[in-house]
């Protein structure tokens, strides 16, 4: 199971501009030299950002991307969604009838796979731009605390 290349690089992306924009517009330029991706990419990341209104662009001198709304109200599910990406962990397409064997049936595995997709989701659809800005990620799993990071390092 891969989250794409189009995925993470939306999300990181977002994230630079939710934590540098502070309400004026950034330059794809800047964000593309902080993150080391592609300008070109990054243009058409945005333009499919922009079409699913997370993301507004200001022309002329000085212009650049803005949030389309607040950080705290863009949730992580959302950039993936907007470039396309659905999070799937089965071979067969979420939903069908028709199972993943050439045979049309689901493997013995197809469950365990598909509720995986279902808790990736879930859990990108609870985290914000915001908390990842303020870096309140780590942990929110419960399965490790941020005191426990620190004890399995010693």
């Amino acid at each position: 199971m891969r989250l794409s290349t189009k995925g993470r690089y939306a999300v990181m992306a977002l994230v630079d501009l939710a934590g540098t924009s502070q309400g004026h517009p950034i330059a794809l330029a800047d964000i593309a030299e902080r993150q080391e991706i592609s300008l070109s990419y990054l243009e058409q990341l945005f333009a499919k950002l922009r079409r699913g209104g997370l993301v507004r662009s200001v022309r002329g001198p000085g212009g650049g991307y803005l949030l389309a709304r607040k950080s705290g109200e863009t949730r992580i599910s959302d950039i993936i969604l907007a470039v396309d990406e659905p999070i799937r962990a089965t071979r067969c397409a979420p939903g069908s009838p028709a199972g993943c064997k050439g045979n049309n049936s689901r493997c013995a595995t197809h469950d365990l796979w598909e509720e995986l997709g279902n808790q990736i989701h879930l859990y990108l659809n609870s985290v914000t731009l915001e908390d990842v800005v303020a870096n309140r990620i780590l942990g929110t799993s419960r399965l490790m605390s941020p005191a426990g990071v620190g004890a399995a390092a010693e």
